[in-house]
């Protein structure tokens, strides 16, 4: 039995790169024409190379991400998805996210994306306190988030994500709490709230600013839980609060293990296959990261993937578990053997080991990490996934 199918779709340009973006985002400035044309051509071609992983299965969740996809136009992505539509089945109920950036909106254009088809926003907010974005170098005020929000919701989006980071430089418990009170007030349907980490490959990296003490950064997650909790936002990831069970149907499938195609400059997939007789073979494939020559793949023989890699026997465990255990609930115990080919019984050891540590809860049907297990994931997942 192969598990759900999504679909993410890169948008790899921005106006500005953030200097802690590790993702594959290239600025171009403000006022760029982007070769949207061209680009929904060979989104579409890689898609129809991608066709025969996907078996006639349905997609459960569409995913737009950047990048800053709030750059292309809403034709574009009527486009996109028209055609998206005619080459997969969608389940009725699927999801289709677009990430957008409160600083790159033109008025009016929330209002195409919704009539696109698209019916969940992710707004990159990030902080509303402008000393923060500006110390981020983000291009947006505290005051075009608030704006960008009643804009979504007068073009009828009614599943709306805000992305909010703490551990920002210069920030105290106190502004963390009011970035989350001033976001409260917007009344989201799902809050992403995440630190900020240095990751290799990015300015902040390698030239760190002066963040706050571990002291600090402790009590702002401890408070932060609390008051998203107090103001009825279920936490059901380590970084993820939804309210009225609007969870991320599309991070849901990645954390689940399931499979997603990965279409545009950059974009990674995971899919699963039974071959031989074994419960399950896994394949990571990508695409080129450059803009420019991700369009020159149009034209070579070879298709659009970079490089591809297996996942094998080894290395499921460690895969799965760094998933799986990344959810509140986490997930049945049945599903580890189905995913990583291992049976329970070589697991029970390491399971109790953990649980022992207190990096587990005591529940023999759940593989689920308790609060402190949360907390230490790195040491709860070399328990679990070590040979």
């Amino acid at each position: 039995m192969l598990p759900p199918l999504s679909l993410y779709v890169h948008v790899p340009w921005c106006v500005r790169k953030c200097p802690y973006c590790d993702f594959n985002s290239h600025g171009v400035g403000r006022g760029a024409t982007l070769p949207e044309a061209d680009y929904l051509e060979a989104l579409v071609a890689d898609l129809d190379q991608e066709l025969e992983l996907a078996a006639g299965r349905e997609l459960v969740s569409l995913f737009i991400g950047g990048g800053t996809p709030s750059l292309m136009s809403a034709f574009f992505y009527q486009q996109l998805l028209d055609r998206i539509a005619a080459r997969l089945p969608m389940a009725s109920d699927i999801e289709i996210t677009l990430e957008a950036n409160p600083g790159t909106l033109e008025r009016g254009r929330f209002a195409g994306y919704r009539e696109a088809g698209i019916n969940r926003l992710s707004l990159g907010v990030q902080s509303f306190q402008d000393p923060q974005l500006e110390a981020l170098g983000r291009i947006h005020s505290g005051r075009d988030a608030i704006a960008a929000v009643a804009e979504a919701r007068a073009a009828g989006f009614d599943n709306l994500n805000l992305d909010l980071m703490h551990g920002l430089p210069g920030q105290t418990p106190g502004l963390a709490l009011d970035d989350l009170e001033r976001a409260l007030l917007l009344a989201p349907e799902h809050l992403s709230w995440y630190q900020l980490t240095l990751e290799p490959n990015t300015e902040f990296h390698t030239h760190p600013p002066r963040l706050p003490v571990e002291e600090t950064l402790w009590d702002i997650q401890d408070q932060g839980h609390a008051r998203l909790e107090a103001a009825g936002y279920s936490r059901y990831e380590i970084s993820a609060y939804a309210r009225g069970g609007l969870r991320s149907r599309h991070n849901l499938n990645y954390w689940r293990f399931g499979d997603y195609l990965g279409i545009g400059a950059g974009a990674h997939g995971k899919l699963s296959r039974v071959e031989d007789g074994e419960p399950l073979a896994i394949e990571r494939r990508w695409k080129s990261r450059q803009p420019e020559a991700y369009l020159r793949r149009r034209h070579d023989p070879r298709g659009f993937v970079a490089g591809r890699s297996r996942v094998d026997g080894d290395e499921l465990p460690l895969e799965f578990a760094m998933n799986a255990l990344r959810l509140v609930e986490g997930v049945p115990l049945s599903t580890w053997s189905a995913h990583t080919g291992r049976s329970r019984e070589a697991l029970e050891e390491r399971l109790s080991a953990a649980r022992k540590k207190g990096l587990l809860v005591e529940d023999a049907q759940r593989l689920q990490a308790s609060p402190q297990g949360l907390l230490f994931l790195n040491e709860l997942l070399a328990l679990i996934s070590q040979d």
